[in-house]
């Protein structure tokens, strides 16, 4: 019975309470300076807890904001395979290993397609992309779709307006086009180079524009970023290798065919073209699996559009020059058949 009477007097007080409450809230209901007082109060106590100077300064904006603005800037590698498929990924998908491993799977490919090109820039960089046709087209690094490791990625047609036929020889990573030391140095299969500025490049329309004007049955094959001072190794499928120096070559504009570079036999046609910077010698492989390394030095340098000296012995064991590479001794090598292994 004593317990009863203590929890009575419990509820009791409660009630009690909940009826001033309840009279309170309705005396403030009922009276406007009521609710004044209430507000002013409540405003004085926030005043004297938060009332600092303010910190954050309210300016007039300097310009609009763009999607890059809102993208992190971080490195990231881009992959191009044969047929087309193309995508970005993130540097932390490949962590370092030990030489001689097994390594980790890279890409999902379709039947006989396999990485061409692999290159490391920033999302923030621009991507240009020179096709065998001679035009050139661009996109900023963010605008190729981000995907896992394995994933195959996106077809380059639906990113770039490529016409039928137009393959994709050549991306090169840049930073911007206001460099006036910086040029491109293109090679065509029948063995004509030309340097254009990377200043031409400033405005690169939707659908592309001329890099090269290619005569009918010639092909652009490679493109380079050049500084003053480069020397270039042009190397041909029977084995044939020329090296001169990037100012023999003056600099001339996007519409022009720019000049002879090697002399070529009617049989024959450049494969590759490489730079000193790229490493100290060349490693040339043939087509039937063979390929040997030769120091950079040992090609004496001569003036552009001669036929050059033999770097390769072609025989039918080792069959015709497919690909050449300036490769320093701790590099490592992928090959890859055109069966995709």
């Amino acid at each position: 019975r004593t317990l009863q009477g203590l929890q009575r007097e419990k509820i009791d007080e409660e009630y009690k309470q909940l009826m001033e409450q309840i009279e309170r809230y309705r005396a403030i209901l009922g009276s406007e300076k009521l609710v004044c007082d209430i507000i002013r109060d409540e405003l004085v106590e926030i005043k004297s807890k938060f009332g600092d100077e303010r910190r954050t300064q309210i300016i007039a904006s300097e310009g609009e904001f763009t999607n890059e603005d809102l993208i992190k800037e971080e490195s990231t590698v881009v992959a191009l395979t044969h047929f087309g498929y193309i995508k970005r990924m993130s540097i932390d998908n490949f962590k370092s290993q030990n030489r001689g491993g097994k390594g980790i799977k890279g890409i999902t490919t379709i039947d006989n397609d396999f990485v061409e090109d692999i290159l490391m820039t920033t999302t923030h960089n621009y991507v240009m992309f020179f096709t065998n046709t001679g035009r050139v087209y661009r996109l900023k690094v963010y605008q190729i779709p981000e995907a896992s490791r394995t994933s195959r990625g996106m077809a380059i047609v639906n990113l770039l307006q490529l016409a039928p036929g137009e393959k994709i020889t050549a991306m090169i990573p840049v930073k911007g086009f206001e460099d006036e030391s910086k040029s491109l140095f293109m090679v065509t299969k029948k063995g004509t180079v030309k340097k254009t500025p990377i200043t031409d490049f400033i405005n690169v329309r939707k659908t592309g524009l001329a890099a090269i004007n290619l005569r009918d049955d010639d092909e652009l094959i490679e493109v380079k970023s050049v500084q003053k001072g480069a020397e270039v190794f042009l190397v041909t499928k029977n084995g044939m290798c020329i090296h001169f120096d990037e100012e023999d070559v003056r600099a001339t504009g996007r519409s022009s065919m720019g000049v002879r570079g090697m002399t070529l036999d009617d049989t024959d046609e450049i494969v590759g073209m490489q730079l000193n910077t790229q490493g100290d010698s060349l490693l040339i492989v043939s087509e039937k699996g063979y390929g040997k390394r030769t120091v950079l030095s040992e090609f004496n340098n001569q003036f552009r559009g001669g036929k050059g000296v033999k770097c390769y012995k072609i025989t039918e064991k080792t069959g015709a020059v497919v690909g050449v590479k300036a490769v320093n001794e701790d590099n490592e090598i992928m090959m890859i058949t055109n069966a995709g292994i």
